[in-house]
């Protein structure tokens, strides 16, 4: 390049004006490609705080079922096992830092994930009669003894010479609520344990808890004790105040198979009062939808009704002022029936269960269905025979 041409460029030899101009567009270029390159930055820029955002709400959405397994390991474990058979996520799997791969004695099984266990117990407790009134209490043996003082020390007055002389001795007795084994065997076809749409583990719960809500409502009520809970309906009966311990104290109504013509609420009333006052606080009527269809019809000796409806939804009807629990199990009116029972079940019954529920898959047995063998261990018995009393229907 000459001398003539470098001098051009550089604008010597131009005049000031053409060389203001020069410098100028010069200028303009430059800002430009920097507007440009601030441009380019800035749209890379939103591009992605536009993608951090979307992955934010698609984080932040409600997981499908599909979805949700993953962040479940357990229940995706599961649900496996229970169409599959295939119980390699169960193995070595830890929840609160306890195995879930303990076999069930010999034949095998795993424990119900927390959902579904969690879908079965509640449930029973708002469909089972008397387990909603009684104490229920979680143990981890096979049996569960309870403790009862059913006398009361001696005392006496002591003067400041006089010798003090020995008082009676308390009686404790210990009852022994043994564990029983409760099974249900609910079955599906393996194509419907292919379909991914059926919800496995909520008709699993449902039948299950459906099952067992049945079977500990009618043991509670009138079990034998053998390989069952005991019901309080099966331990004898005797006059109120002449009963023994072991024994349960009842009343009659004056008319076998019936109230009386006149002043049938009488008998409620004696029911009531028969019961001593400790336990009257938090006592509850326990009778089948029969008998309640005739209680609520009693009237008092001023004509007024007995029976009070609730006010609220979800609370018990009241007669004279105390709960009614309709259990279904509680014998009709009948010769000598004890259809009405009255008292503190939560001092007289004690349930005693192990908190845990067991599942084994069978694709063998029933061919081309599959059998789902669930168990759970579930005791009940009378723990204090003075809190229950009985209104019998007899002369």
């Amino acid at each position: 390049m000459s001398k003539t041409e470098i001098k051009a460029r550089a604008g010597e030899g131009l005049p000031p004006v053409q060389e203001v101009k020069q410098a100028m567009a010069s200028f303009v270029s430059d800002f430009k490609g920097f507007q440009d390159e601030i441009q380019t930055k800035l749209n890379q820029t939103e591009e992605r705080l536009t993608m951090m955002d979307r992955k934010s709400l698609i984080a932040a959405r409600p997981h499908l079922a599909a979805a949700s397994d993953m962040d479940a390991p357990h229940q995706k474990a599961f649900n496996a096992y229970l169409r599959s058979g295939e119980d390699d996520g169960l193995r070595g799997l830890e929840i609160d830092g306890k195995s879930m791969s303990t076999a069930v004695n010999s034949d095998g099984g795993y424990l119900v994930d927390p959902q579904t266990s969690e879908t079965v117990q509640s449930v029973l407790r708002s469909t089972s009669s008397i387990r909603s009134i009684a104490s229920v209490v979680h143990v981890e043996a096979t049996s569960y003894d309870v403790l009862i003082d059913h006398t009361d020390i001696g005392a006496g007055w002591a003067t400041e010479t006089a010798s003090v002389t020995e008082t009676g001795t308390p009686q404790i007795d210990r009852i022994t609520i043994p564990l029983h084994e409760l099974s249900a065997l609910p079955k599906a076809s393996q194509r419907l344990l292919d379909d991914s749409a059926f919800d496995i583990e909520g008709w699993l719960a449902g039948r299950i808890a459906d099952k067992f809500a049945r079977a500990e409502a009618g043991a509670f009520v009138s079990g034998d004790g053998i390989d069952k809970p005991t019901g309080f309906l099966t331990y004898p009966t005797a006059d109120n105040g002449s009963e023994v311990w072991g024994e349960l104290g009842h009343i009659v109504t004056g008319v076998d198979g019936d109230f009386t013509a006149t002043n049938p609420a009488d008998a409620i009333v004696d029911l009531v009062y028969a019961l001593g006052a400790r336990y009257r606080a938090n006592a509850s009527f326990v009778m089948n939808s029969k008998t309640a269809g005739r209680v609520r019809k009693l009237k008092d000796a001023d004509g007024r009704f007995m029976w009070a409806d609730s006010l609220a939804a979800g609370e018990p009807a009241r007669l004279m002022g105390y709960p009614v629990l309709v259990c279904e199990d509680m014998p009709d009116i009948a010769s000598w029936a004890p259809s009405i029972a009255f008292g503190d079940f939560d001092a007289g019954y004690t349930i005693a269960e192990r908190p845990d529920l067991r599942v084994l898959r069978d694709p063998f047995s029933a061919k081309p269905h599959v059998l789902f063998y669930a168990t759970k261990r579930v005791g009940g018995d009378v723990s204090d025979f003075a809190a229950i009393k009985l209104l019998k229907f007899a002369a």
